[in-house]
């Protein structure tokens, strides 16, 4: 569909990737005190300058973030909303929810048309596509309680980035031609040079967006209970959407508790719901474990097998049981148990496909069959890749994991009058209709259905590992339903094959998500595997490249910082 950005890289850009990938160097960024992995060069150099500053790794992150929201407009965000796991040196553990919510007069069938049909793009594209933004909040939230310096002085690069430009890169010229932005005058203006598009090398300068940063920094409750909050809302109604200045003084940051398992011996921390990515996650590596995946080696099709497998039974858990905690009650404690993980397990044929329609839950638990209510029929769409992901460390060994979200590229294209920013169009992250794929092929239950105030459900996978009780990964990844079997493949390669982060980022990956019954790979995996995989009963779907891991690990024996941003973009991991 041409209103959504393909998941399918350009063929020329594909070749391009895959000359890259041959030559591209398997080491890490070694620095031997701080860190930061982002999509963008800037953005990465921006948190870094503020730790230089004397910051603290959540002042690098929250400045890295804004940053984003200049550099990145794809992605990063003031419009839109995220995930922030921090891990403090001294071992404690936060996680703050600024997820997007439904406004308050969203109802549950407000996409379906007279006969009770899904209306096309009704939930992507345009204004009443938008759901309450809560980066901002959740940004500021997190420098104000875990940060050190002043907030303008952690505003200070991206105002900066704002207001002087930076030279575009041509892949990021090239995406500004989406055709969706073109729909909004204030989008096509700002992004599109009303038709004189931006070329590869031109300097994007954003006037507006300076503006807003600058009234952000000087008063950051301005966005939510101020003149900016009676702007924001009267550009959205002008254009027909549904968010009042009463939703953005109601919208609020929560803490949660972060979800936690283990994997032979490391302790996983990851996102708690309305994120359904720690919880597959972990759920994943619960039956896993009971494999010697480093017997079979690294993308063998045995290996690939029973991965998938896991993959197709944590999603089938996800459509069902996943949503927002606040609204719905959500079985955490059973889904990630691993006796639950090893009877999924135990069904699992080591020699064939397990059939996505025909799979059974283990009824051990007597609480999931209470929730199990949704058997929906499968059907393909196109994913977008969306959300961006950045890691942190600072010297004194503070941690931070963060992925940050419009939705869909450039989210709803919708630009705030006046205010120069992207918002989002999360609320095609509900269920429009329950059995009925979302823009990411995803099946989604009750527990996600619109409702006012709600949070959607998310695929968000902020991940930070320890070894022995030390900080050893940050993890996290861009790509909708991706985001989670992309963690794993990076979890997974560097604890069971032994890769370095770099190498384990680099390396070719693969996915399932239950419905549509395939499985998705990446060039690099051999076409012989691919044959034995169909042999097995699977079905292979080559597709270009996707995601975008910028993680960080920890050296164990030097205490050095290892970065590594993902080869398949133009990211850049900096340190000191």
């Amino acid at each position: 569909m041409e209103s959504r950005r393909k998941v399918f890289i350009r063929p020329l850009v594909i070749a391009l990737l895959a000359c890259v990938a041959q030559a591209a160097p398997t080491d890490p960024v070694h620095a031997p005190r701080a860190m930061v992995a982002s999509v963008h060069e800037l953005a990465s150099r921006a948190g870094l300058e503020i730790m230089q500053a004397g910051g603290n790794a959540i002042d690098a992150a929250v400045a890295t973030g804004f940053a984003l929201a200049v550099v990145h407009p794809q992605a990063g965000n003031l419009g839109g909303g995220g995930f922030m796991l921090i891990r403090t040196a001294g071992g404690s553990t936060h996680f703050i929810d600024y997820r997007e919510k439904a406004p308050a007069a969203a109802t549950a069938h407000m996409y379906l048309d007279a006969q009770g049909n899904v209306i096309e793009n009704a939930s992507l594209v345009g204004y009443k596509a938008i759901g309450v933004p809560g980066s901002v909040a959740g940004m500021v939230y997190g420098q104000k309680k875990y940060g050190k310096l002043p907030f303008e002085r952690v505003m200070a690069p991206a105002i900066k980035l704002a207001h002087d430009g930076f030279p575009l890169a041509w892949e990021d010229a090239d995406e500004l031609h989406d055709p969706n932005l073109t729909k909004f005058p204030e989008s096509r203006r700002i992004f599109q040079r009303d038709g004189n598009y931006y070329r590869s090398g031109e300097i994007f300068r954003q006037p507006e967006l300076a503006r807003t940063l600058e009234r952000i920094a000087k008063n950051p409750d301005d966005f939510y209970h101020g003149e900016m909050a009676r702007e924001i809302a009267a550009a959205i109604q002008k254009g027909g959407g549904l968010i009042t200045a009463d939703d953005l003084a109601r919208y609020e940051v929560k803490e949660r508790e972060p979800v936690r398992g283990t994997y032979r011996g490391y302790e996983i921390i990851s996102a708690p719901p309305p994120s359904s990515g720690g919880i597959a996650l972990i759920e994943m590596l619960n039956i896993l474990e009971g494999y010697d995946l480093a017997k079979f080696g690294n993308r063998s099709a045995e290996a690939i097998h029973l991965t998938a497998e896991a993959f197709r039974r944590a999603f089938l858990d996800r459509a069902e049981f996943l949503g927002d905690p606040d609204f719905a009650k959500i079985p955490v404690a059973q889904l990630i148990d691993k006796k639950y993980g090893a009877a999924w397990r135990s069904s699992i044929d080591p020699d064939h496909a397990s059939p996505s329609k025909e799979l059974h839950r283990p009824g051990i638990f007597n609480e999931l069959e209470r929730y199990a209510t949704l058997h929906p029929q499968p059907r393909a769409l196109p994913e977008p890749e969306n959300t961006t992901h950045y890691s942190v460390i600072d010297p004194q060994g503070n941690a931070v994991a963060v992925t940050t979200t419009l939705n869909d590229n450039f989210g709803s294209r919708v630009t705030a009058e006046g205010l120069g920013f992207l918002l989002n169009d999360e609320m095609d992250d509900f269920a429009s209709k329950q059995g009925v794929p979302n823009a990411y092929g995803l099946i989604q239950g009750p527990a996600n259905a619109i409702g006012p105030g709600k949070r959607p459900l998310s695929a968000m996978t902020p991940t930070i590992v320890l070894k022995d009780g030390k900080l050893f990964l940050v993890l996290g990844s861009r790509g909708g339903p991706r985001i989670i079997t992309t963690v794993a493949n990076i979890l997974v390669g560097v604890v069971d094959y032994g890769m370095d982060i770099q190498e384990a980022v680099n390396a070719p990956r693969f996915h399932h998500q239950w419905l549509p019954d395939k499985i998705f790979v990446e060039p690099g995996i051999s076409p012989d595997t691919l044959k034995l995989l169909d042999n097995m009963g699977h079905k292979t779907e080559k597709q270009g490249y996707w995601s975008d891991g910028e993680c960080i690990a920890v050296d164990p024996k030097t205490n050095e910082r290892l970065g590594a941003s993902d080869i398949r973009n133009n990211g850049k991991a900096v340190g000191f």
